[in-house]
């Protein structure tokens, strides 16, 4: 909440936090005579981390090359050419967000299409509000695969889950449509 005001990103004090938490981690195990084990854990913690930097590295080059190429600018000139109505607009959105959160992630994929809800319907707060809402439960119903979060992606590297158990998952996500459907029903027809 500070950010704004002190003009410093999250990102600064939590990296140094951690890293004061790593050094009295590795204080107290040496003072134990255990060096070793805390050498071994920083490893393994500092590949974890490393594996899913580069993944994420790599999805958003992917969406930045997505966005370089105005792939989304035409995705909205689509939809405002095409005239659709409010409701078929909240529908395709909350489609698209549950297709690509698999590929990309679920927080990058909803962040973009919000920014599409948000210049199609500029101005209708109403129907920017409920489309993104719908945008963020269809993006996070996109776990079904490895690569859908973070969270999911780390179960997956870790071992814990099969690539194709994953796809088990995909029949409870569609829990997201009942909430979808009271959403249509707030909507005009735009």
């Amino acid at each position: 909440m500070a950010e704004e005001k002190i003009h410093m990103r999250k990102s600064k004090p939590v990296l140094v936090a951690a890293g004061i938490i790593w050094g009295l981690i590795g204080w107290v195990y040496v003072q134990n005579g255990m060096s070793e084990a805390s050498e071994y854990a920083f490893r393994v913690t500092l590949l974890e981390f490393t594996e899913l930097m580069l993944f994420l590295l790599v999805a958003m080059t992917y969406i930045n090359a997505m966005e370089e190429r105005r792939v989304f600018d035409a995705l909205r000139s689509w939809m405002l050419r095409k005239g659709f109505n409010y409701r078929t607009l909240f529908w395709l959105t909350g489609g698209l967000a549950f297709v690509l959160s698999p590929i990309a992630d679920n927080l990058t994929t909803a962040l973009l299409m919000c920014a599409v809800v948000t210049k199609v319907a500029e101005g209708d707060r109403r129907f920017i509000n409920l489309a993104c809402i719908n945008i963020v439960v269809a993006a996070n119903a996109g776990a079904f695969s490895p690569f859908g979060d973070i969270t999911t992606l780390m179960v997956w590297q870790a071992g814990m889950v099969e690539f194709q158990e994953f796809f088990i998952l995909f029949f409870p996500l569609l829990g997201q449509l009942p909430d979808s459907c009271s959403h249509h029903e707030l909507l005009h027809q735009g």
